[in-house]
């Protein structure tokens, strides 16, 4: 008999510590489910497929700096109708974008505002295989040049080939449409216009040797923001205090890019374990001296930099209408 009370008391007991186990569980699932609730829900579009331009919103995602300013943060993919669309059309609150695509859209009554530059100069070029010995505008001459249509490409071209005292009707202009560089080589193409933070150190990776043209070692005014994270003006005017914790956990997600690319580079590739990581880990550490480089801080934007390419714009005709650079960018979200 007592062996029996014994064992019943053992029963009861561990029936009252499931119980209050599940009590536990229950009450910490609701808890984190409330907390969730509480975070105000917001998407960001990306511009193009996941890479190192975009490390620190997978990083502030990931660190949970969104959640500290009580957001709820969705990185999403652009898909057809393109990341400027949806952000001014709201269908996503925040997106990345460039200065060309906000002045033009601007110029069309597109309510977009740019309110980070992701980062801080231009670091685009022409690059072709270094064998071909395009070490200037001048040596486009001759050569055959891969786009993908657009009348910026010519109007650049043209500049900094003018600079260089180069005649641009010498050059030969396709339309090589999605082709990378490396698909482009091996269809008769010289030259293609990349960014060196990610097709340059892939081509390091490959063994590919290849010569570099700046557009900035050739006109101050082609030194504009690509890319930049931008908004619409409704959020910025009916929701301020969300653009202000969007963009305070984004800073903290880059400027953690920056003092930590690899730690970053590995948050980035968990994220999207596609992405080959020893790209990512190579471009992000390239990458971590450009974000802010020479301003005071990251993500800072300079009245004079919208200005001179817009002129330049407009003085090469791609640019028609009237923009006002002061409404098409602001620095008024970003940490102090």
């Amino acid at each position: 008999m007592k062996k029996l009370f014994m064992l019943l008391v053992v029963a009861v007991l561990a029936l009252v510590g499931c119980q209050s186990q599940q009590q536990s569980n229950e009450t910490e699932t609701n808890s984190a489910n409330e907390s969730s609730d509480q975070l105000q829900k917001v998407s960001v579009v990306l511009d193009w497929t996941p890479n190192t331009n975009h490390t620190g919103l997978y990083v502030a995602k990931e660190k949970g700096y969104f959640e500290e300013q009580g957001l709820d943060v969705e990185i999403i993919m652009p898909g057809e109708a393109g990341s400027d669309q949806l952000i001014a059309s709201g269908n996503a609150e925040f997106g990345v974008s460039i200065q060309e695509n906000i002045t033009l859209a601007r110029t069309q009554g597109v309510p977009i505002v740019s309110i980070a530059a992701v980062i801080q100069h231009n670091t685009s070029g022409f690059a072709s295989p270094a064998n071909l010995n395009i070490a200037s505008p001048k040596d486009f001459e001759g050569k055959t040049y891969g786009g993908w249509g657009s009348p910026i490409e010519q109007a650049v071209l043209e500049t900094i080939m003018n600079v260089d005292g180069a005649d641009i009707d010498k050059l030969d202009i396709v339309n090589a449409g999605n082709a990378d560089f490396f698909t482009m080589n091996n269809q008769g193409i010289d030259f293609a216009w990349i960014y060196y933070g990610w097709t340059g150190v892939e081509a390091e990776l490959r063994g590919e040797q290849i010569n570099m043209v700046y557009l900035t070692d050739f006109s101050e005014k082609l030194d504009y923001y690509t890319p930049v994270l931008a908004t619409n003006e409704k959020m910025i005017e009916e929701n301020p205090d969300t653009v202000k914790a969007f963009v305070a956990a984004a800073a903290k997600g880059y400027e953690d890019a920056i003092n930590n690319p690899e730690e970053a580079a590995g948050i980035l590739s968990a994220a999207v374990p596609e992405l080959d990581e020893k790209l990512v880990v190579e471009s992000q550490k390239w990458l971590s001296t450009k974000y802010q480089d020479d301003a005071p801080r990251w993500g800072e934007q300079k009245l004079e930099v919208w200005k001179n390419y817009a002129d330049w714009m407009t003085d090469n005709g791609v640019l028609e209408g009237e923009f006002d650079p002061e409404k098409a960018f602001t620095n008024e979200f970003l940490p102090e």
